[in-house]
């Protein structure tokens, strides 16, 4: 098994530096691209609320600065986005040296799978949770109540959603990990699947809009994920070792 390097602080350091100045151009790379396709991007990001509005409804702005700040936020999270391969790399390349060859091959899978289950959850909130959440807020307008969605506000919304769900997604992923580790049992996990699908009503009620129907889009993707969670922790879950080669070693 290969050793990992050691090198002295001062080239982690400079390593590190290194790393962080290769990123911050990939981000502002990425950045120059989405700037340029920003009302483009906002649109994309707005579609699922303006297919549920009114004819003749549409966003607003309520300062002067605040559209030209909005769109300059869209293309820095699209900027990121498009460098994330990158990102993902230069994180590989410095924490790889300092890894044992077996942990080296257990971390690249691991950066891989979470970056599909964060798009999965992105992708989830964009097309299944955000046309039902909308809908519901939309439902309290009148003749007296009109909505006038601001720019900063739904940016701001839509972002932290989108994010809660992509974190949300990584749950198989991090259980499987602990269950490696020998953390979590997955005895634990069976045991207490009733707790946790109380646990996953509350958290979803939470933080989706207050119907049941978005509540449920959350919690019922969460339950299903947490039986995936059983299932992989089940599979890579560390073996227990045997009294007899405890003793040997």
């Amino acid at each position: 098994m290969t050793e990992p390097d050691k090198q002295p602080f001062t080239a982690h350091l400079e390593e590190l530096r290194s790393r962080l100045v290769k990123s911050s151009i990939a981000v502002f790379i990425g950045f120059l691209i989405s700037y340029g396709f920003k009302e483009q991007l906002f649109n994309i990001l707005t579609h699922p609320l303006m297919r549920v509005m009114k004819p003749g409804e549409y966003m607003i702005y309520t300062n002067l600065p605040e559209a030209f700040f909005t769109f300059l936020k869209t293309a820095l999270i699209s900027g990121i986005l498009l460098s994330s391969p990158i990102l993902l790399y230069q994180f590989w390349m410095f924490v790889a040296p300092g890894l044992y060859d077996r942990e080296r091959r257990m971390v690249l899978p691991i950066l891989v799978l979470s970056t599909f289950f964060f798009v999965a959850g992105v992708l989830f909130a964009y097309f299944v949770v955000f046309p039902y959440g909308f809908k519901f807020f939309l439902g309290f307008a009148s003749d007296v109540v009109r909505p006038l969605p601001a720019m900063k506000e739904y940016l701001g919304f839509a972002s932290k959603m989108l994010l809660a769900f992509g974190l949300t997604f990584e749950m198989p992923l991090v259980i499987t990990f602990l269950a490696r580790l020998g953390i979590l049992p997955v005895a634990t996990l069976q045991k207490n699947r009733k707790y946790a699908v109380l646990i996953f009503f509350v958290f979803a009620a939470f933080l989706t809009p207050p119907d049941v129907v978005s509540q449920i889009l959350m919690a019922f993707p969460m339950m299903l994920l947490y039986e995936i969670s059983i299932i992989g922790a089940r599979i890579f879950a560390r073996k227990p070792v045997a009294p007899e080669e405890e003793a040997e070693s």
